[in-house]
């Protein structure tokens, strides 16, 4: 099963691939992890990304996905495996079909966790951490049992710079801009499947794993 994951900041992608990755036994794909490592293992690639890095500056999309490849070319992906936070753009989708054409692997799912802006302007402005044991609250949907207290520690809770009004509205500006038209590039080549991303995570992962089950029937 290839699969490529999308969603808006606060869909809650990262959970459902947590869990997507214990059934399939696949590896999730994150190009940040990828970077992380080509930089540290020193690989050529890691090495041309560490240069653009160390200058504050992007790493080209030719340089992602030449990491992408060999990401994928490894053995614990022969099974399939979930790209999560790439492509980011229809420029980048364009040129990872392509690498996957040449691998004669292309991908089988695009699935959207579909969320409404409404609700994820709460779940995410809405959350509160601890500030001596890091647990996560949220002040809408699992707020704590005193108001800013956390129920474990009794430490302050304090809500973190990104997750403000005006930081998350850019972060969801700059997702419509880019990568939510990925939604239409994916639906046109008959890939595209969405869920719902509201109700309990087993129920939206029961949904996501009736649609992956039928792709594979």
């Amino acid at each position: 099963m290839r699969l490529v994951l999308l969603g808006a900041p606060g869909a809650g992608k990262g959970t459902q691939a947590k869990k997507l990755i214990e059934k399939y036994g696949i590896p999730q794909i994150s190009t940040g992890d990828i970077l992380r490592k080509a930089v540290a293992d020193g690989t050529p690639l890691g090495k041309e990304a560490k240069s653009y890095m160390d200058k504050g500056e992007l790493v080209p999309d030719s340089v992602v996905i030449g990491l992408v490849k060999e990401r994928l070319a490894q053995d614990d992906c022969k099974k399939g495996y979930i790209l999560d936070g790439f492509p980011r753009n229809t420029a980048q989708a364009e040129t990872l079909d392509q690498v996957l054409a040449e691998m004669n692997a292309p991908l089988d799912v695009a699935l959207v966790v579909d969320v409404d802006k409404d609700d994820l302007m709460k779940r995410l402005t809405g959350r509160r951490t601890c500030r001596g044991c890091q647990q996560m609250y949220n002040i809408h949907f699992s707020p704590p049992k005193k108001e800013g207290v956390c129920d474990k520690c009794g430490g302050e809770l304090y809500q973190r710079d990104d997750d403000k009004e005006e930081t998350i509205k850019n972060r969801l500006d700059v997702y419509e801009r880019s990568t939510a038209p990925l939604i239409d590039y994916y639906g046109k080549k008959n890939i595209l499947k969405t869920v719902k991303g509201v109700g309990s995570i087993d129920d939206i992962f029961n949904n996501i794993c009736s649609i992956l089950d039928s792709q594979q029937s």
